[in-house]
C-alpha cells in the first residue's frame, strides 16, 4: 500500500489536546479535571461539559478501568485499518469514571467479556505519536 495516502488512524494535534498526546507518548494516560465543580473527563478540551468551567487541569489517570461494550471489525478499507483486520473497537469505562473510544489489543475476541478488567497501553502509530488502548488484566 503506498505511503502516502491519508492516514486515517491519526489524530489532530490542537493546543488543549496536546498535554494528552505528550503524555501518551510517554506511557501516561491523562484525563481532564474541572476545579470548578471536580468532575472529570475524557477527551481534552478546554472546558468542563458539566459545568463549562475553563478551570481545567490534566490529571493522570489510574490506567484501570472495565470493558463498557465492544465490537470486532472485521471490514474496514481505510487505510491503514484495512491491513488490521480484524480488530476490536472497544469502550472503556476508566476507573475515574470517564468512558472512551479505543481498541482492545494483546487478546482475542473470544476471550473478552463486558465488564471485565482492562489496563492501559501504549501503540506507536508514527515515530511522534502512540495511541491509547487496552489489554486484559493479565
Amino acid at each position: 500500500m503506498s505511503d502516502n495516502k491519508p492516514r486515517a488512524d491519526l489524530p489532530t494535534i490542537e493546543d488543549a489536546s496536546k498535554p494528552y498526546w505528550d503524555a501518551a507518548k510517554a506511557g501516561k494516560l491523562l484525563i481532564a479535571k474541572c476545579l470548578a465543580c471536580e468532575k472529570v473527563h475524557h477527551y481534552p478540551r478546554p472546558f468542563c461539559p458539566s459545568c463549562w468551567s475553563e478551570e481545567i487541569v490534566q490529571v493522570e489517570a489510574s490506567g484501570r478501568g472495565t470493558l463498557y461494550t465492544y465490537s470486532t471489525v472485521y471490514m474496514n478499507d481505510l487505510h491503514p485499518f484495512k491491513e488490521r483486520l480484524p480488530y476490536i473497537a472497544a469502550m472503556v469505562e476508566l476507573e475515574e469514571g470517564p468512558r472512551l473510544m479505543t481498541n482492545m489489543v494483546d487478546c482475542e475476541p473470544a476471550d473478552l467479556e463486558v465488564g471485565m478488567p482492562v489496563q492501559v497501553a501504549f501503540r506507536p502509530i508514527t515515530d511522534e505519536i502512540d495511541a491509547t488502548v487496552f489489554q486484559p488484566v493479565p
